[in-house]
């Protein structure tokens, strides 16, 4: 693969940006897509999650802003706040080379007018969802005759949703003369109208649209007792991390309650959460405080957490596609996973496309551990303060050993949003670090503290 220095025009800062984040070449997407961005033509690309699409769409965005022109400039479209969110963290340490580059989130579950506050102020790359930013449009909060690149991230997903005449209707609030960046997972014939309303001559690039045989082991198993089946197989597997996907929240909520009623580390994500319990939920699992997600659809599509192990599919997926999106959760980049679908004898019909694809395999072939559980050592701690405060983590480690005096090892990751701080701790010192900064301070200031 070519180096990130062979792209066209890219600043020395840019490319010593990319080596600290650890970028050093370009992903197939990143080397078909990122030169004919930056020469301005339209793409229509088909790349599965995980690929490095955000960096192939991102960088030429990047690259291209006026930071002297606080009028927005490119406006990224996304079908989930998780995927809005995950863009922006992800661009805004790509930026960090531009001084002054204003990047703005757009979604519900969020304030109108805090975000038309944040609008009015300018900004120069806006990432939202297709209902939130129609809202702005509507209340005139927005407007989108600045826009010189309009990116359209998991297209497919958005569609599925419903929201093709959203997209359009935004579209055409734009100068005709845009770049139009479609990406897509996959390719139906939806997205081939959508294409032909807001596409000029585009680029067709298709990468990465099949998913390696070798690095995911699909399984099925068929059983009665779906809830005994998936017990057996969390004690046989004994999975560093597992996400599980149920089709509705009623049943997510209930069986988080049941994994965690039986000592189990486990969280779930679902549409009815708000933003902050959402990201908290995300944080936890990513963390490694929580070994177990529970999840329904929202957390198909969009999220990108490493060295998931297993996925498992408690309910089957009710269309071929989203299986394909829900079993990419694993496997992802150079890694390898393993997804397993259960299935009850009423479903053999709808799991028709499962089996096609996948080994079935039969449960009385597990080495169950009947004494093993998913727990995890670490808590997460949370502190109120963050970018905002102008808290890094370098202070809260500098303060939890030198001044708690707790190893450097009892620390694990640290997730630093605009106002908050997650700490993962080994739960051997979580609560002598959550007492003890009742008293201690973190660069002269005292924040409150408290367990996830």
């Amino acid at each position: 693969m070519a180096s990130f220095d062979t792209i066209e025009g890219i600043p020395p800062a840019l490319l010593d940006t990319l080596s600290t984040l650890s970028f050093t070449t370009m992903s197939e997407i990143q080397e078909k897509a990122i030169n004919p961005i930056l020469e301005g033509s339209d793409i229509l690309a088909q790349s599965k999650t995980g690929s490095g699409k955000t960096l192939a769409f991102g960088l030429p965005c990047v690259m291209n802003t006026n930071t002297n022109n606080y009028k927005p400039q490119t406006i990224i479209i996304t079908p989930t706040r998780e995927l809005a969110d995950q863009i922006a963290v992800e661009l805004r340490r790509v930026a960090a080379y531009k001084p002054n580059l204003k990047m703005l989130t757009l979604y519900g579950g969020v304030p109108l007018r805090a975000q038309a506050d944040s609008l009015a102020k300018g900004a120069h790359i806006l990432i939202g969802t297709p209902g939130r930013i129609q809202d702005h449009l509507a209340k005139e909060t927005l407007t989108l005759e600045s826009i010189k690149t309009l990116v359209l991230d998991e297209a497919d997903r958005m569609l599925d949703m419903g929201f093709y005449d959203e997209i359009v209707k935004i579209g055409s609030n734009m100068p005709r003369g845009k770049q139009t960046l479609l990406f897509s997972a996959t390719f139906p014939e939806n997205i081939e109208k959508l294409a032909k309303a807001l596409l000029n001559q585009p680029l067709t690039i298709k990468v990465d649209t099949v998913i390696e045989e070798n690095k995911i082991n699909e399984l099925v198993y068929e059983t009665e007792d779906k809830l005994r089946a998936l017990s057996a197989l969390i004690q046989s597997y004994k999975p560093e991390s597992l996400l599980i996907f149920c089709n509705t929240k009623v049943q997510v909520i209930s069986l988080t309650d049941t994994l965690s009623g039986r000592g189990h580390s486990v969280i779930d994500i679902h549409g009815d959460l708000d933003q902050r319990d959402r990201n908290e939920s995300l944080i936890a699992f990513s963390n490694g405080s929580k070994r177990i997600m529970v999840a329904t659809d929202v957390a198909s599509r969009g999220l990108d957490i490493k060295d998931i192990e297993l996925v498992i599919n408690y309910d089957l997926p009710f269309e071929a596609e989203v299986y394909t999106h829900r079993i990419g959760r694993t496997g992802r980049a150079d890694a390898t996973g393993t997804a397993i679908s259960l299935f009850t004898p009423k479903d053999s019909e709808k799991c028709a496309y499962v089996l096609d694809k996948a080994k079935k395999a039969t449960l009385k072939d597990l080495r169950v551990d009947a004494k093993f559980k998913m727990v995890s050592e670490y808590d997460t701690l949370c502190l109120n303060g963050g970018k905002k405060t102008k808290l890094r983590a370098g202070d809260i480690i500098g303060t939890f050993c030198k001044e708690i005096g707790i190893e450097n090892s009892m620390i694990g990751k640290i997730n630093i949003t605009d106002t908050k701080s997650y700490i993962a701790l080994h739960h051997t010192v979580a609560d002598k670090v959550f007492k003890a900064l009742k008293k201690v301070k973190i660069k002269k200031k005292k924040y409150v503290a408290w367990i996830l």
